[in-house]
């Protein structure tokens, strides 16, 4: 497989001979307002622009929304992906919302599901802890598994929790993606996987290799990368955790 890192949550699997485009951010730098209620207000998002041209990033069998926050599934994504492309969606609240931005084929990754000999299993996350939960909403991961690749665990906006245990007990992945950065509002507590977070991740599945991204794209995300790379390296992780950069290919 190889795994095409665009920025924040953003990237391009390809994947049993198929390519997946994740959670398409695709507005140009500073185009949304910055998250209410967080820091950085003098910060309009994303805060970087793309590396990777949108007709390359489009360019897919299928799209997997984990949930509809706008850092996930843009304005822009909508305007510029074709109607007719196949889009997964976390359960069908969201499928119909998304088939009311004109999208005609558009399917729930609830239980299970496939693209060609490819199986698609949704799993479950918490996108933060206790009230903040009443508005962050749903969200969903999703593990790919095929016989001729390595299963691939894309854990979505979760902390590190039980959630995120079942999923790795259960499909055994041997790549996890986790969203750090480690954002939040000014009240209460992370929304996204902290430093910490990764390396609980790494401590439940110590065989198989960690890619952390969703860093340096959003005002309220306030993990850095060089950060993270200094805690995991002071943590001897350094061939565990892979923190790759804004438009970096990896090959597994």
């Amino acid at each position: 497989m190889k795994i095409h890192f665009i920025r924040n949550a953003t990237l391009v699997l390809e994947y049993a001979d198929k390519k997946f485009l994740i959670d398409p951010f695709l507005s140009e730098k500073g185009a949304m307002p910055p998250f209410s209620n967080t820091a950085n207000q003098h910060l309009s998002n994303p805060t970087v622009g793309l590396s990777t041209s949108i007709n390359e990033i489009i360019d897919v069998d299928a799209v997997i929304v984990t949930h509809l926050h706008p850092d996930h599934f843009d304005a822009k994504a909508k305007k510029v992906l074709p109607k007719e492309i196949t889009i997964f969606a976390q359960n069908e609240e969201d499928v119909e919302v998304i088939k009311g931005e004109g999208f005609q084929n558009v399917v729930s990754l609830e239980k299970q599901s496939s693209l060609a000999d490819i199986t698609l299993s949704r799993t479950e996350g918490k996108h933060g802890e206790g009230e903040i939960l009443k508005q962050t909403g749903k969200v969903s991961g999703v593990v790919f598994s095929h016989s001729q690749e390595k299963t691939i665990y894309i854990a979505g906006d979760t902390l590190f929790n039980k959630d995120v245990q079942e999923a790795i007990q259960k499909h055994h992945p041997e790549i996890i993606v986790v969203n750090a950065g480690a954002a939040q509002f000014l009240e209460g507590g992370p929304i996204t996987m902290t430093k910490e977070n990764v390396v609980q991740t790494h401590q439940e599945a110590p065989n198989a290799t960690i890619v952390a991204v969703h860093m340096e794209s959003l005002n309220h995300c306030l993990l850095t990368r060089e950060e993270l790379k200094q805690f995991i390296e002071e943590k001897k992780l350094s061939t565990k955790v892979l923190i790759p950069n804004d438009d970096q290919t990896l090959s597994f």
